[in-house]
């Protein structure tokens, strides 16, 4: 009987059928900066309710790709005056919207990423709020305001309607706000933060509010995502990340028919000025993005979806996959609302990403190492070496075949195809098929 019970436990809280799940501590390091790979999920591909719960029960998948880090997208309560269902519109940053779950619910996910070597981070929108938060009628001079500074006014230049423009010269404000970010480090168990338009909030804010939360933490490490680009989010803010928006847009222009060589640039204007230990994240969609087109579509076909990934996080890390991307998604996902994904539909292209990530994870070459590049158009050729190991990367952009030459010092080596496993002997020249990728070893 007591085996009996246990078992029913056991299924209760993998299915989400416990309503005040139990949690405990589990002993958990942050990996290095440099070292994470990240799995962004929008609860809303996971299930219509209880979303968190639907995360949970599909721990093992996630994390079998190799991440290391979970970042969770807004799952706070959504504002209704003049909303539009976006996530990013907060009514209370001190809960969770009855959509996701329960407190205890975003506890349990937390500690399941823990149980599985993994960080949990949380999507944090500091910019502004919705119309209905308690702010807006408690503290209407924690707002900006229009020219005659008798309306509060929404987000400029984007003119986001669904929320409402904080006044970063508030101090009281500024107060609360870090206020409301120790809650989900001290009470909850995150190890960081995803800072949504960190760009729109200055970045003496985000100095004193990570100096705060590094100090609530403890022993405990934390790690700190701007969604920006800006130099002082590193230099001033104190971030650990920021994204390589930049190298994103190149990846599609090369797509178009610029030449491979200016990711080569790019990767370069990015990293030239980064501060030692601080990362710029490479993808090639997320939730932004993927509103519009998923990668199997933005980058022609699956072959030139993985193509680019490979262009993507193997020149420097750090690696970020959006969930539905690991199954070939093929539409526009709307985070606004629920949608659908079927996490069987392509176990190939599962199993590709999860090998590409592993051999980022595994090898300190691949994400860290020292890079060489030659100049082609159509097909991107760089080296990554350190102490232990060499690799040569090679990528058609093309979705046609395309000749490469092969760097002297590579011709005639006996290399090894890390994802295919297949012995090759380099000659001068080596033809690829259309959008074909080698990571030799």
């Amino acid at each position: 009987m007591k085996k009996l019970f246990l078992s029913i436990s056991i299924l209760a809280a993998v299915v989400g059928c416990n309503p005040k799940q139990e949690t405990k501590q589990v002993a958990f390091e942050m990996p290095a900066v440099e070292d994470i790979a990240m799995y962004q999920v929008n609860p809303r591909v996971f299930a219509p309710e209880n979303s968190l719960n639907a995360v949970a029960a599909r721990i093992d998948s996630i994390r079998d790709l190799g991440v290391n880090v979970m970042w969770v997208m807004p799952i706070y309560p959504i504002g209704i005056e003049k909303g539009k269902n976006s996530p990013y519109c907060i009514s209370d940053y001190k809960a969770i919207a009855p959509e996701f779950g329960t407190i205890d619910d975003f506890k349990h996910l937390a500690q399941v990423c823990h149980e599985h070597g993994m960080g949990i981070i949380l999507d944090w929108v500091a910019n502004h709020t919705a119309w209905d938060h308690p702010w807006v009628k408690e503290h209407p001079d924690w707002y900006t305001r229009d020219e005659k500074a008798d309306t509060i006014i929404c987000p400029q230049p984007w003119n986001w309607e669904d929320v409402a423009d904080l006044n970063y010269d508030n101090k009281d404000m500024r107060e609360a706000m870090i206020d409301a970010m120790k809650f989900w480090i001290v009470e909850v168990g995150i190890d960081g933060f995803r800072c949504d338009v960190a760009d729109g909030v200055p970045a003496d804010f985000w100095k004193d509010a990570i100096e705060q939360l590094r100090a609530a933490a403890g022993d405990r490490k934390i790690v700190m995502l701007a969604e920006g680009k800006n130099e002082d989010n590193f230099t001033v803010g104190g971030f650990d990340m920021n994204y390589g928006w930049d190298y994103k847009d190149e990846i599609v222009k090369v797509w178009k028919g610029a030449p491979a060589s200016d990711l080569i640039k790019a990767d370069s204007a990015e990293y030239a000025n980064l501060p030692a230990g601080k990362v710029k994240l490479r993808f090639t969609t997320n939730h932004d993005h993927s509103t519009e087109a998923t990668p199997c579509v933005e980058f022609t076909n699956e072959r030139g979806a993985m193509a680019a990934y490979v262009a993507s996080i193997f020149p420097h890390g750090g690696a970020l996959i959006y969930g539905s991307q690991e199954v070939s998604y093929p539409e526009p996902i709307n985070f606004f609302k629920y949608v659908a994904v079927d996490w069987t539909a392509n176990s190939a292209i599962y199993q590709e990403y999860k090998e590409l990530i592993e051999l980022y994870d595994e090898h300190p070459a691949l994400r860290k190492g020292k890079m060489r590049a030659w100049s082609d158009d159509d097909v991107l050729i760089f080296e990554k070496t350190d102490a232990e190991e060499s690799f040569l990367i090679i990528v058609n952009v093309r979705n046609e075949s395309k000749a490469v030459r092969i760097p002297e010092s590579w011709v005639g080596r006996e290399t090894k195809d890390e994802v295919t496993d297949n012995d090759f002997k380099l000659e001068s020249t080596l033809t690829l098929e259309p959008f074909q990728y080698l990571i030799l070893k």
